[in-house]
């Protein structure tokens, strides 16, 4: 009765009509064949050699920016809860370095994760297109790895700058798999999608994992990501780089031992979200690998853009449209705009509901404010560190500026960081009518700040922590990294 049974059930997905096993295994890509692999070999397979001169120069210039941004953020608030937090809730693990704290040190996780914080607590580290924040993910997970190993055993700068630079590149090449990611983001805030993942390549990297154990760290990572854009202009959006590059780092380290995650999860799978699931349109394009003929990285054919005072990056075009008004009324000397003499301000911008904030209540609302950017940029000439203080934020003449901005989106206005521009129209009194337009502000990518400016920003930001004699040392450093056959004297410098 058995033998007769098992002749004559047919099997589920026979009856329903499915595929055969057999053709379902004919229909999977071999695991060498998917796009996951394909960024595990990437990322194992690269040399130092694919660096070109480009891309060296550039990524060191990120480098120092994202240093100087993080040696200041480590005096703001934000800051200080998620240093405290972690000495109080966790034991001490006295092996990589703090930001500005001499004698502090953490775990290479939980330091990373300041350090991010840092870096992003008061929105002043660079932007990429498309738009993420691809530093603070990535170089506090670097430098936290790197303290890590044995003294003896510690990375070359050229090492040190492969790793950070593959980190870069698998940001970029995933946000290409999606137009979406391409404009200012509504869902998810892109360094704790892409940054996740960029930070766990590069610390893959700098383990020396071989393809395999990269593409499961890169699967990993994708299990640690994502961030609601709701926290944006709150104290808890800096936490998005530390978790970005805090966990990037733990899903290498968790691959290193041996954890195993997908092996599809850069794939589009029909009916199973692997990273997809980050994004409503998604192509996913297989890496291929380095050869003798060498890889161009991104960063190669898109520079990077730089701010030049900490806000979120649409600020920039409002405020240099307005700086340039501010000009036409008080001329190039000192002086302040009179809300007296001013009746209507109309600005042109993007429509991205989170930086459309007509009266903030707090630094981190003002920094994602178009309407604030544009005031203070009217009211003083230009937007500085100091423009985000308490009491700067509380003026009079600012709130009465405020409460005269109408906002428009013109249709040829997209809310994309490669395309967008900022025009303001001010009203005056009398009836005269005032207008100013940025197209690509000075630190955009089409218009990249030169290497005295970038030193400068730096000079001021990590003159706030260091001593005028450290800062000095450490440009050197960052400018000549490539050519230390350790990292030891850029870690050595950042306390």
């Amino acid at each position: 009765m058995i033998s007769t049974l098992q002749k004559t059930i047919r099997p589920v997905w026979a009856v329903r009509g499915l595929h055969t096993p057999a053709v379902e295994a004919l229909q999977r890509p071999a695991p060498e064949d998917t796009v996951t692999a394909s960024y595990g070999r990437f990322i194992s397979q690269v040399k130092l050699q694919h660096l070109s001169s480009v891309v060296l120069h550039r990524s060191k210039r990120m480098v120092l920016d994202s240093i100087g941004v993080g040696l200041i953020g480590s005096t703001t608030d934000v800051f200080e809860l998620a240093l405290e937090h972690c000495q109080h809730m966790y034991g001490p693990d006295d092996i990589s370095s703090v930001y500005g704290r001499q004698g502090t040190r953490l775990s290479p996780t939980l330091a990373a994760f300041v350090n991010g914080v840092a870096t992003h607590s008061m929105d002043f580290d660079d932007t990429w297109h498309p738009a993420t924040h691809p530093s603070g993910a990535v170089l506090p997970a670097v430098l936290a790895l790197s303290d890590m190993m044995p003294a003896n055993s510690k990375p070359s700068g050229l090492d040190f700058l492969l790793a950070f630079n593959i980190g870069i590149e698998i940001q970029g090449r995933l946000m290409r798999f999606s137009t979406e990611a391409h404009n200012i983001p509504k869902r998810f805030h892109p360094p704790s999608v892409v940054g996740t993942m960029g930070s766990a390549a590069a610390c893959a990297r700098l383990l020396s994992l071989d393809h395999s154990h990269c593409s499961h760290a890169l699967a990993i990572a994708a299990s640690l990501s994502g961030a609601p854009m709701a926290n944006a202009a709150t104290q808890s959006k800096p936490l998005h780089i530390g978790n970005a590059s805090r966990l990037g780092l733990e899903a290498a380290l968790l691959a290193s031992r041996g954890l195993e995650a997908s092996p599809l999860v850069l794939d589009a799978v029909a009916g199973v979200a692997g990273f997809n699931a980050f994004y409503e349109d998604y192509v996913p394009q297989p890496l291929g690998s380095p050869n003798d003929d060498g890889h161009m990285f991104l960063l190669e054919e898109q520079d990077i853009g730089f701010k030049r005072f900490p806000a979120h990056l649409g600020m920039h075009w409002v405020a240099d449209a307005a700086a340039s008004v501010h000009k036409l009324v008080v001329g190039l000397g000192p002086g302040t705009v009179s809300p007296a003499i001013v009746q209507e301000i109309l600005l042109r911008v993007p429509k991205s509901k989170y930086i459309d904030r007509p009266f903030p209540d707090s630094e981190h609302e003002a920094r994602h404010s178009f309407q604030f950017n544009a005031c203070s940029a009217l009211l003083d000439g230009e937007v500085t560190v100091q423009s985000f203080s308490p009491a700067a934020i509380r003026r009079p003449d600012l709130h009465a500026l405020l409460s005269r901005v109408h906002v428009e989106h013109p249709q040829d206005n997209p809310a994309n960081f490669n395309s967008m521009y900022g025009e303001i129209q001010v009203t005056l009194v009398g009836g005269d009518i005032l207008k100013g337009r940025c197209d690509t502000f000075y630190g955009h990518w089409r218009n990249p700040l030169t290497n005295e400016s970038l030193r400068k920003k730096f000079r001021n930001n990590a003159g706030a922590v260091l001593p005028p004699e450290k800062v000095e040392r450490l440009i050197g450093v960052v400018e000549e990294l490539d050519r230390f056959g350790d990292c030891k004297a850029l870690l050595s410098q950042l306390y």
